[in-house]
């Protein structure tokens, strides 16, 4: 899974509050509300402590933690955090080897095994999920003559397990009212390779549409042609008359694919880094505490009105207590600003901000690191 704005100038972050501009699309401005630039803003932070930390994991926040970097060396210079993306399963692991300060993951630590040796690596100490980094997965399509599709679960998983085959399909005309709909077969463009976004969308669509036919990083559908990462199924959609795929945000917009509104009950949402919030609002934790491992059966079944539902999540994976207390300090100044004024540049990179009412249980929970 990979989250990439491309072209996109990641500029240095001012400690103080900054106003949120158009995000992740030029022509997608939030509203207001908890995704304000008010969320920008900066919170107290105690610099000092470890000048270099160490971090690895999910490339699908790389260019989010990138951003947390410019905004956390100017709230303190002299520091700097080198990040490796080598996946979520390297950073994990790494991490309970005590190689690195903090990992990143698509999900959280897994019971039993994982999470035994995050406690040992953690001087006995629980390690915590922290989910930092929120961003939307697009379903974009290509259909001449039809700008606007509403979708839900149901009929999306149909057409990427191929019981849905042609654009005018009834379950999708009804869907779309007077909408003029072609009768061209569906070119499922799916990815090949093993993929967060894969899993992610086959867990939503199992939750919210009824999906069987399995999950994992490897599409189950067994319908339509496999491309490589990101890039490569946003860049076949773009030159295939009639195909539709799943992939980030920024992909879709990169390639000017259509982008389908999602009905989870309560009308079409249109994807918008407000609507995400929301989605975001509605979630549900499931760890104790401070560990905010996330119910994400919350997020992807929810039927808010005007809530975006498909999106992926990644975990800053960190020591409650156990770590040194110069790596302490700087793990929690590098994550106070992350969570305030290092949102302020994500929607450059493909993310949504956090929403206050999340960001609040971040920050109380990167507080309570000892």
């Amino acid at each position: 899974m990979k989250i990439q704005r491309h072209g996109a100038v990641l500029g240095l972050v001012a400690a103080s509050a900054l106003l949120l501009g158009a995000c992740g699309s030029d022509n997608n401005a939030p509203a207001g509300g908890d995704n304000a630039a008010s969320n920008a803003a900066a919170a107290p932070v105690e610099c000092g402590g470890k000048t270099n930390l160490n971090a690895e994991g999910s490339s699908a926040q790389k260019n989010a933690v990138d951003a947390f970097v410019q905004a956390y060396q100017a709230a303190c210079p002299g520091v700097n955090v080198a990040y490796n993306p080598s996946g979520s399963g390297a950073g994990v692991k790494n991490f309970n080897a005590g190689q690195v300060d903090f990992g990143g993951s698509d999900s959280a630590l897994k019971e039993g095994a994982e999470t035994e040796a995050a406690a040992k690596r953690c001087q006995t100490n629980p390690a915590w999920n922290l989910p930092l980094v929120f961003g939307p997965v697009a379903v974009g399509y290509k259909v001449s003559g039809v700008d606007s599709l509403v979708l839900d679960a149901k009929t999306t998983a149909a057409i990427f397990s191929g019981a849905v085959k042609k654009w005018n399909d009834p379950a999708i005309k009804a869907l779309n009212g007077s909408a003029t709909l072609p009768d061209k077969d569906i070119a499922v463009i799916y990815r090949s390779d093993e993929s967060g976004t894969t899993d992610n969308f086959q867990k939503y669509l199992k939750v919210a549409g009824g999906w069987t036919k399995g999950e994992g990083k490897q599409f189950k559908g067994g319908v339509g042609e496999g491309k490589e990462k990101s890039a490569g199924v946003a860049q076949a959609v773009g030159s295939i008359d009639g195909a539709i795929t799943y992939v980030e945000w920024s992909f879709a917009q990169d390639n000017k694919l259509s982008i389908a509104k999602i009905d989870a009950g309560a009308g079409a949402v249109e994807l918008t880094a407000e609507s995400a919030g929301k989605a975001i609002d509605e979630a549900k934790i499931k760890g104790q505490g401070n560990d905010l491992v996330l119910d994400l059966d919350s997020i992807y079944g929810t039927k808010a009105a005007g809530a975006y539902p498909l999106l992926l999540a990644t975990y800053e994976i960190v020591c409650s207590k156990g770590y040194d207390a110069d790596t302490a300090k700087a793990v929690k100044a590098f994550l106070t600003v992350a969570a305030t004024t290092g949102q302020a540049q994500l929607a450059e990179a493909g993310y949504v901000p956090l929403p206050k009412a999340f960001q609040e249980k971040i920050l109380t929970a990167v507080k309570a690191i000892a």
